[in-house]
C-alpha cells in the first residue's frame, strides 16, 4: 500500500501525544500505514540480557511506531535516483533525474 511519506522526509506530529514534534523518517511499513520518526513517540522496552548478541539488558528507551495519518510532511529528504525540478530561464519548470553517488565518483575519475 503506498503511503505519502519516504525514509529520510522531515516529518512533524500533528495528533497525539507526541504532538508538534518533528523529526527525520527512519523507517516506514507501508503495509500496517506506520512509520518510526527519530527522537518521537520514545517508549521504554525491557530487554533480556544476552551475552551471545553482547546485549547488556536492562529498561532501553527507542522510538515507537506512530501511524502515517498523524504526520504532516515538511520537506522531502534527498534519497537517490529521487527526481528534482530546475527553473529554466525562460521560468519553466525542467524534471531531471539527480545523480547518484556513484555516478558523480565515476565523472570525477573520468
Amino acid at each position: 500500500m503506498k503511503v505519502h511519506i519516504r525514509r529520510n522526509d522531515e516529518v512533524e506530529v500533528v495528533a497525539g501525544t507526541s504532538k508538534g514534534q518533528r523529526g527525520k523518517v527512519l523507517r516506514v511499513y507501508p503495509s500496517k500505514k506506520t512509520a518510526i520518526v527519530e527522537r518521537v513517540n520514545m517508549i521504554k522496552r525491557h530487554t533480556r540480557p544476552n551475552p551471545s548478541r553482547n546485549v547488556k539488558g536492562g529498561v532501553v528507551e527507542r522510538e515507537g511506531a506512530i501511524h502515517v495519518s498523524n504526520l504532516r510532511l515538511l520537506e522531502r529528504g534527498t534519497v537517490e535516483g529521487r527526481a528534482e525540478t530546475k527553473e529554466t530561464a525562460a521560468s519553466k519548470k525542467k524534471a531531471s533525474k539527480k545523480k547518484t553517488a556513484s555516478k558523480k565518483k565515476a565523472e570525477a575519475k573520468a
